[in-house]
């Protein structure tokens, strides 16, 4: 869904106003929503926010609204919905396309939260533009911003945040590796060589890569690499003048893992990357590279 968001020069970002309230219950269901106070016994009318099912069905109702617009000028996955133009003035029409629509369902949307025309934007936590995917400012400024953990708890919420920029990250689970390590010392104890891969990590995030969507039809590279405790890939487009990288993934060996030969530890990528990836397998043509 990110991925059909790249090559789009003009971009708007809607937030429905308290979606899930924007679907009625119904009425032989109100009293299963029942609540006490010392005022007297309530019970919803319009669908509450802590439902166990409620995302699923507000889901269905965003992909029944929107299903002549999704994958062709629109996006939405539940609160998130960004529709797309190459130029300003097809936006225009896909505006006044996405307003009539809403205005047809009476849907509403929370415009302090809406951003219309702009050439960049957050969507599902990255920040996508014309250029492509780019990791989001704000986690990759948790990291910079954060001191060298010093207890086993701190050590996880770094390793944590890692985690959540993997996408990005080359050799992810290699640079975590120091990490890991002190980990599972006796006490997590930090040490110079955490520090010297914690600085290192840094580094890398003041400029994290851009990714890219696939070409319809390219003939995509998948490059592994295995090491004694982990392995890497990223899958890359060759336009001919440069490799442009689509996806990072990491994945760090268990301890019967390890003991493989290198032949079978690259089978195992394999097998790992091609589940993680594969709506891209299923779409393209891949070759494999490896060390």
């Amino acid at each position: 869904m990110v991925d059909r968001t790249f090559v789009y020069e003009v971009m708007s970002f809607l937030d429905a106003f308290s979606g899930y309230h924007q679907i009625r219950m119904a009425k032989e269901d109100e009293e299963k929503t029942a609540f006490i106070t010392d005022f007297g016994t309530y019970c919803y009318n319009v669908m509450p926010f802590d439902l166990k099912n409620a995302g699923a069905t507000y889901q269905r109702m965003i992909d029944a609204v929107f299903k002549d617009q999704r994958g062709r000028n629109l996006e939405a996955y539940v609160n998130d919905i960004l529709f797309k133009s190459k130029t300003l003035e097809g936006h225009l029409n896909d505006l006044r396309e996405t307003l009539s629509t809403l205005q047809k369902f009476s849907l509403k949307l929370n415009t302090a939260k809406c951003t219309f025309g702009a050439a960049s934007g957050k969507f599902l936590g990255y920040l996508v533009s014309a250029r492509g995917i780019e990791a989001n400012l704000h986690k990759i400024s948790a990291i910079l911003n954060m001191p060298s953990p010093k207890t086993p708890k701190e050590i996880q919420k770094l390793v944590g945040r890692i985690n959540n920029l993997g996408r990005f990250i080359s050799k992810a689970e290699d640079r975590c590796s120091p990490f890991f390590r002190c980990l599972r010392n006796k006490g997590g104890q930090w040490t110079s060589e955490c520090e010297a891969a914690f600085a290192e990590l840094k580094r890398y995030l003041t400029s994290t890569p851009i990714l890219v969507a696939p070409r319809e039809g390219a003939v995509l590279s998948l490059y592994l690499g295995v090491s004694d405790t982990a392995f890497s890939a990223v899958l890359v487009d060759d336009n001919g003048e440069r490799q442009h990288p689509i996806f990072y993934i990491s994945h760090i060996l268990l301890d019967a893992e390890s003991r493989y030969p290198t032949l079978e530890k690259l089978a195992l990528a394999l097998l790992v990357t091609t589940r993680k990836l594969l709506p891209y397998f299923q779409s393209h043509t891949i070759q494999v590279i490896t060390n």
